[in-house]
């Protein structure tokens, strides 16, 4: 499992290092539109992709970077209930799921900084 975890001002990257000659392009593209709109507090980003590779709908993909677990903590999502959260986030990367070889599968987790905080006192 790849796992890249950023707290706040970590998640902003510098554009000189979203090169297009990156590893991670749609990874990259993933933290850099959610961290600008949605200014997260927390951003954790799971690549899943090597998970999949083998299933038949992958067969003929070009793509490393096609299956994606985002955990999102963010004030955007105040007074929203999970779709809206969700649809916003599926709005933010509706090119990256359009784009031939690109997003396939991506599962939300999408809280306020206050459902964080009561989550880890439950855990």
């Amino acid at each position: 499992m790849l796992r890249r975890t950023v707290q706040s001002a970590a998640l902003r990257r510098p554009l000189s290092t979203m090169s297009s000659n990156s590893q991670t392009p749609m990874e990259d593209a993933i933290r850099s539109k959610v961290t600008e709109a949605l200014k997260p507090s927390s951003l954790e980003i799971f690549n899943d992709s090597h998970k999949h590779a083998h299933h038949q709908a992958m067969k003929d993909s070009t793509s490393k970077e096609t299956h994606f677990r985002l955990f999102i903590t963010s004030e955007a999502f105040k007074s929203k209930m999970q779709p809206a959260r969700h649809r916003m986030v599926y709005g933010l990367l509706k090119d990256e799921m359009a784009a031939e070889g690109g997003i396939h599968a991506l599962q939300l987790r999408t809280r306020t900084p206050e459902e964080e905080e009561k989550a880890k006192a439950k855990e």
